[in-house]
């Protein structure tokens, strides 16, 4: 019988791959993401002047990078959008070249790459944590593709390096040298540290390379501040650019939702069931629902961020556009509607009973990346996420300082202690419920 079952599964997952396959060839896949990488650089352009880019990417790759800095703020909209369309399509060819398919996880590592580096993020600071994870492969004899997802995650340290090499007073050789060093060192350490901590909060945060690197960044802040360095977070950030920012990011949702619904079948069947996933690494809707209900998720999912900060009065600055992308991506990975609106609901809640405004940008970025721990409510059910939103809330306002703004995936962290915290505690009740 078990073999029968399991003869059954199998052509069950052959008949998925294949079809989603036959929707869409993976160079057509390629070619969507390169076009995406394009037309972000592009909309540089519109915005501002070859010369005035020119100027303000300059202005990114020697700034600090800590959180909060917004490229739009500190350089110009124009250069922002161009660092992130370069950053985004580097990644896609870094991806290309190790003649791997386009899957969620690869998706949601390229659209977090895409939206981080509107606010923290550059060339600078993620060569040498890539060049890192690049040497841990050779040094264990595994081929690189098999840390990918490492790479693009891990650059959430970026700002360690560019705060050494610019921001603690070394003569400017030797601040990079030093910067790079700690960087390809950080690289290195990330994938054996990732798997271990995997188990800390069991799957139930997405953002597992969040949470490790919070730990990477606590340990490198505080050895700093123990020889007297001082490291503090920013607060560069733009505003007034809502109507702009709107049309942008809508006509991006409403691109992804016509791809979505072409490659369908021209319809919205199917995507139902992919609501009934929990959403619980690991979970590629790529692979489990096909590329069009994916692509249709994801334009929801943009949809439904876009307008809970615009809602509550908030601005659609680089680190709340990098969350909206940042929520595109893992669209493709395990969050839905279904999963996500608990906790936006759980951070709301938290946003207008304590001292945070709803509406300030560290509130929204709670809401945004605290959808983390989508899973939550996905697996538990959205009374649990409602709780575990309201608790991230509370804890995410306070851990910054650990890191000192050295961890881009502030939530991240924060989302792996709420997750390790309540999911023992909601086994326990469930177990209960079932005596």
């Amino acid at each position: 019988m078990k073999g029968k079952l399991a003869k059954t599964s199998e052509q069950v997952l052959e008949k998925q791959e294949g079809f989603t396959k036959n929707e869409v060839t993976e160079d057509t896949k390629y070619y969507l993401l390169v076009a995406f990488s394009l037309s972000l650089m592009m909309l540089g352009f519109v915005f501002q002047t070859p010369g005035e880019i020119w100027e303000g990417m300059k202005l990114i790759m020697t700034s600090s990078g800590k959180l909060l800095t917004d490229y739009m703020e500190l350089a110009s909209i124009g250069a922002a959008f161009f660092n992130s369309g370069l950053l985004t399509l580097l990644s896609v060819l870094m991806v290309r070249s190790q003649k791997v398919s386009i899957s969620g996880p690869l998706v949601a590592g390229i659209l977090t790459v895409c939206g981080f580096s509107l606010f923290g993020k550059n060339l600078f600071n993620s060569i040498p944590i890539t060049l890192g994870v690049v040497l841990y492969a050779k040094f264990e004899h595994r081929p690189f593709s098999h840390f990918l997802l490492i790479s693009l995650f891990g650059t959430a340290l970026g700002p360690v390096v560019s705060e050494l090499a610019f921001g603690m007073g070394f003569e400017p050789v030797t601040g990079i040298l030093i910067g790079y060093g700690v960087g390809i060192i950080i690289g290195a350490i990330l994938p054996p540290l990732s798997g271990h901590f995997l188990s800390f909060h069991k799957g139930f945060s997405l953002y597992n390379i969040g949470f490790t690197s919070g730990i990477i960044g606590m340990f490198i802040t505080s050895v700093i501040r123990m020889f007297g360095g001082t490291i503090e977070s920013a607060s560069i950030l733009s505003s007034g650019n809502n109507v702009n920012m709107s049309i942008v990011v809508f006509s991006f949702c409403l691109l992804l939702f016509m791809l979505g619904f072409y490659y369908n079948g021209k319809s919205l069947s199917g995507y139902p069931l992919l609501l009934k996933h929990s959403g619980k690494l690991v979970t590629d809707f790529f692979l489990l629902e096909g590329f069009g209900k994916t692509l249709i998720n994801m334009a929801l999912q943009g949809v439904i961020a876009t307008c809970y900060v615009l809602l509550v009065g908030g601005q659609l600055n680089g680190p709340i556009i990098g969350g909206i992308f940042t929520i595109i991506g893992f669209s493709a990975f395990g969050k839905h509607p279904r999963n996500s609106i608990p906790i936006f609901i759980g951070v709301y809640l938290a946003s207008i009973l304590n001292i945070y405004q709803p509406d300030s940008t560290n509130a929204l970025l709670a809401a945004l990346f605290g959808t983390t721990l989508a899973p939550i409510s996905g697996y538990y059910g959205s009374v649990y996420g409602i709780i575990a939103g309201f608790m991230h809330m509370a804890l995410v306002m306070n851990v910054g300082y650990l890191h000192g703004g050295m961890n881009l995936y502030n939530n991240g962290f924060s989302g792996g202690f709420t997750a390790a915290l309540l999911v023992p505690i909601y086994d326990a009740i469930l177990s209960r419920k079932k005596e």
